[in-house]
């Protein structure tokens, strides 16, 4: 489980998101840091028991920095106020389909899939859609993924295009997924799912269910 601790610097940092600060209280963040990874590993280890190919992959490796890119921003503010880890086989920076834990007080998530893929990447998810629509279907209608991600896939104006894609009619079965640009489902996690002793468990049970549709969108990248 994660550590109250590691939530309570967070909740500090979102207070005080300034060099000063961060720097007199370094050593909570690196607390906090290792905590994270220790709590990521062992998700890692049970959930490579369906997904053996994530098997050698190690946490420290899967997790974000915590600075912010503020060259082009229009918040300043030097430091993320989250922790963030991206599994994937191929490593964080892969482009390919993966499973994301995000950690904010009162605005965690678990899931995953593929997010803003580039235009080559997007025509083939889309392609796979349309040709395997009736297999699409049974993933996020299956039981299992349901159960976690009771709002099926995330599907809003950030999302969802608002006109069918180039090439593809309105009257498309599929026309609702064809129309999205990215394929990812997230489920909410509160800050007593994570500090509970269950917590590793609820978060490998949400990468399970999300396991057969990362397949189906990694199937079709590699076409």
């Amino acid at each position: 489980m994660l550590q109250t601790s590691t939530l309570q610097f967070l909740k500090q940092l979102k207070k005080n998101n300034n060099k000063e600060w961060f720097d007199a209280n370094r050593k909570k963040y690196n607390s906090a840091k290792e905590d994270f990874a220790l709590f990521f590993q062992q998700v890692i280890d049970q959930f490579s028991k369906t997904d053996t190919t994530i098997s050698s992959v190690i946490a420290k490796d899967c997790l974000f920095r915590i600075n912010r890119d503020v060259r082009f921003a229009k918040d300043k503010s030097p430091y993320k106020t989250n922790m963030g880890a991206y599994l994937n086989a191929n490593g964080k920076k892969s482009m390919t389909a993966g499973y994301y834990l995000h950690i904010s007080p009162g605005e965690s998530f678990v899931g995953g899939g593929m997010y803003n893929p580039d235009a080559d990447a997007l025509k083939k998810l889309r392609q796979e859609v349309d040709y395997n629509f009736d297999e699409f279907k049974k993933i996020i209608n299956n039981k299992k993924f349901k159960a976690v991600y009771s709002e099926g896939l995330r599907m809003n104006d950030e999302v969802s295009l608002s006109r069918p894609p180039k090439g593809y009619d309105e009257n498309n079965p599929a026309i609702d997924y064809l129309k999205l640009k990215s394929f990812v489902g997230a489920m909410p996690l509160t800050d007593n799912q994570l500090t509970d002793k269950k917590s590793v468990a609820t978060i490998v049970k949400a990468f399970e269910a999300l396991h057969p549709l990362v397949l189906f969108l990694n199937k079709a990248l590699e076409c």
